[in-house]
C-alpha cells in the first residue's frame, strides 16, 4: 500500500511539472504585440516559405546555408516581413557559427527580446519590434565592445545596398 501510495505522489508530482513546464513553453509562444498587424493568410501571400517558417513560426535556416552569411556588402540589413532597418554591414562580424551575426544592432528600440525556453535550452530570442517576426537568437559572446552575438537567419532579413 506505501508503495502504491509513493508511486502515485511521484506520477502526480511528475504530471505537475511536465504540465508547468509545457505552459511556461506555451506562454513563451504567445503572439507578440506590434505595430504591424497582419493575419496569418496576409503573412503567407507576401513571404516565402523559408521566409514564413522564420519569421513567422520561428524555424531556424540550416547553418552555413543562408544568403547572407558570408555576405561582405556595404549596406543595410533589414526585415524581410516590414522593410525596417536592423544592422548596418558595419556591425556585422564573422563567428564562425553558420549565421550572419552582428555585434550591435540599430538604435530606436527596431528589436525585441524575449526569454525562449524552446528545445531544452534558455536563450534569449530577437523580433522585429515593428512586425514581430522572430530574427534569431542574441549570446553574450561576441567582440567588444559589446560582448554581444545577434545570430540570425538570412530567411528574416533583405539587404539594401550603399551606393558609393
Amino acid at each position: 500500500m506505501k508503495t502504491n501510495l509513493l508511486i502515485l505522489i511521484f506520477l502526480s508530482s511528475f504530471a505537475f511539472s511536465a504540465t508547468f513546464g509545457q505552459s511556461k513553453q506555451l506562454s513563451n509562444q504567445k503572439k507578440i504585440q506590434t505595430p504591424m498587424q497582419k493575419t496569418e493568410e496576409e503573412w503567407k501571400k507576401m513571404l516565402s516559405p523559408e521566409q514564413y517558417n522564420i519569421l513567422r513560426q520561428k524555424g531556424t535556416e540550416r547553418p552555413y546555408s543562408g544568403k547572407f552569411y558570408a555576405h561582405k556588402e556595404k549596406g543595410m540589413y533589414t526585415c524581410a516581413g516590414c522593410g525596417v532597418e536592423l544592422f548596418s554591414s558595419e556591425q556585422k562580424f564573422d563567428a564562425h557559427c553558420g549565421w550572419p551575426s552582428f555585434f550591435d544592432k540599430l538604435p530606436g528600440g527596431r528589436i525585441k527580446t524575449h526569454k525562449d525556453l524552446t528545445h531544452g535550452m534558455a536563450r534569449t530570442e530577437i523580433t522585429c519590434a515593428n512586425c514581430g517576426g522572430h530574427l534569431g537568437h542574441v549570446f553574450d559572446d561576441g567582440p567588444k565592445p559589446t560582448n554581444l552575438r545577434y545570430c540570425v537567419n538570412s530567411g528574416s532579413l533583405e539587404f539594401k545596398e550603399v551606393k558609393k
